[in-house]
């Protein structure tokens, strides 16, 4: 009797809890300052040569890919040469990061943190079995009202989760505050498919203020894998803060010109407030998980507005670095050896990831083909160098490494054994790599030792 009368109590109680829920609200901008807000051009990078355009992109693959990341910027510590100045560090010739999911954890912690993050993020994060912290959260009746509220998601509770271990309140512009590359985490709008950032260029077209956004709530955003989490909600308050969008957002195109059209009609929808007050989020592996469209994106712009130029590095550059971190897998797969087909849950999985693996695929060939077309731009016209440096793990020639490193999950909980061996990859792959090695041979850097040439590292 006492438990028949009890539950309908605890029933009543917990929907009256979830109708006074309200999930975190991204801060309206009362007016557009150029000179203020979390920019490219306003970021501080001291001890940072400008005849070096030094771009890194980290691709998603929950820990896999922030351990991978985190090797790339071991390596890049470790890496020194000489300069009229004195000793300087690869790591911080780097002008701007662009992350997916896992790699977003990396790095936003190091654009927090800088050198910090040694060895900081391996004990916090990365040897942390997050994925079950996040499930034991989900399963607590305490959090109960706010997931049923409608307005507070699981995706929320990641974000407080990663908050608490090891973003400790910090938003984005405390990364525009300190010294360091410009980071840009990186998410997908589940409406229109498209890629979106947080930095002030993507909040202008919300009216809204990046800087007192959380860093814990964009890598929530950022890795916030369909179905297994929940969207990030933003408002949308677009056309109160008096910001006008770029001509290259607005100007019409031709049909030839479809990859920046298709871009400026994307960033062009957050103005249509009467259908889009709310904007959802979701893990920004969707639209990129390579990380690279950033770059891309920013390069088509220029193109279509070539008087933006001004805000990337000065004249003078005599060098283009872009380092793509890739934790790409392809576990084995032994359908074709039965004659039963595999489940509709494993073929729906397999789809999505087919998916994925052929837009990365094209994203680098794309990649690959810009800088053959800027190479051939160049030759004999300036003496800036390019220097394309992609990493996965199919560059490794020994087939069990490869496979070993290839059928890793995709979780955020990996064997502390394994975060070692990921991050020791990071470090090899990068020693290994033919464009890499050119950059050192151009800075004067003396070459790794005994160091075998991979192959060319498609994903096979």
């Amino acid at each position: 009797m006492f438990r028949r009368s009890i539950f309908p109590l605890l029933l009543g109680g917990t929907l009256l809890v979830a109708g006074c829920v309200t999930r975190p609200v991204n801060a309206p901008l009362a007016s557009r300052a150029a000179n203020t807000g979390y920019y490219f051009h306003r970021q501080a990078r001291p001890n940072n040569s400008d005849e070096t355009l030094f771009l890194v992109a980290f691709s998603g693959g929950g820990t896999r890919a922030a351990a991978l990341a985190y090797g790339v910027l071991e390596e890049l510590r470790a890496t020194t040469f000489a300069t009229p100045t004195g000793e300087r560090r690869l790591l911080d010739e780097i002008d701007a990061i662009s992350s997916v999911s896992g790699g977003s954890v990396t790095a936003a912690a190091y654009g927090l943190y800088g050198d910090g993050i040694f060895p900081r993020l391996e004990t916090d994060f990365l040897k942390r079995n997050v994925q079950g912290n996040l499930l034991l959260r989900t399963a607590n009746p305490l959090n109960w009202p706010r997931l049923a509220s409608g307005r507070f998601g699981r995706s929320e509770l990641a974000a407080e989760f990663y908050d608490r271990i090891l973003f400790n309140g910090a938003t984005i512009g405390d990364l525009g505050r300190r010294p360091g590359p410009f980071v840009i985490l990186n998410s997908t709008d589940i409406s229109t498919g498209a890629r979106f950032e947080f930095t002030q260029y993507q909040f202008d077209l919300l009216c809204s203020d990046v800087d007192s956004f959380p860093i814990s709530r964009a890598v929530a955003a950022s890795s916030a894998v369909p179905a297994a989490l929940t969207p990030i909600t933003l408002n949308n308050y677009a056309g109160d803060c008096g910001f006008v969008p770029l001509p290259w957002i607005t100007r019409r195109y031709r049909p030839d010109e479809g990859r920046v059209r298709l871009r400026a009609r994307e960033l062009r929808s957050y103005t249509n407030t009467a259908d889009r007050p709310f904007i959802h989020v979701v893990d920004g592996g969707v639209s990129d998980n390579l990380g690279l469209r950033a770059f891309l994106d920013g390069m088509h712009a220029l193109q279509a507005q070539p008087e933006l130029v001004g805000e990337m590095k000065p004249a003078n550059v005599k060098r283009v670095v872009v380092i793509s971190a890739n934790a790409y897998s392809f576990p084995d797969r032994t359908w074709d050896r039965r004659e039963q087909p595999p489940g509709s849950f494993t073929v729906g999985t397999a789809a999505a990831n087919h998916t994925l693996d052929r837009y990365s695929f094209e994203t680098l060939e794309l990649v690959r083909e810009q800088f053959d077309a800027w190479q051939g731009e160049l030759n004999g016209r300036t003496e800036i160098k390019l220097y394309p440096v992609m990493i996965n793990f199919t560059n490794f020639r020994d087939l069990k490494e490869r496979r070993f490193f290839l059928n890793l999950p995709t979780s955020f909980v990996l064997p502390p054994t394994d975060v070692d061996k990921l991050v020791d990859a990071g470090h090899r792959l990068l020693r290994q790599n033919r464009a890499y090695r050119g950059l050192l041979a151009d800075l004067k850097i003396p070459l790794p030792p005994e160091v075998v040439e991979p192959s060319r590292g498609d994903m096979e």
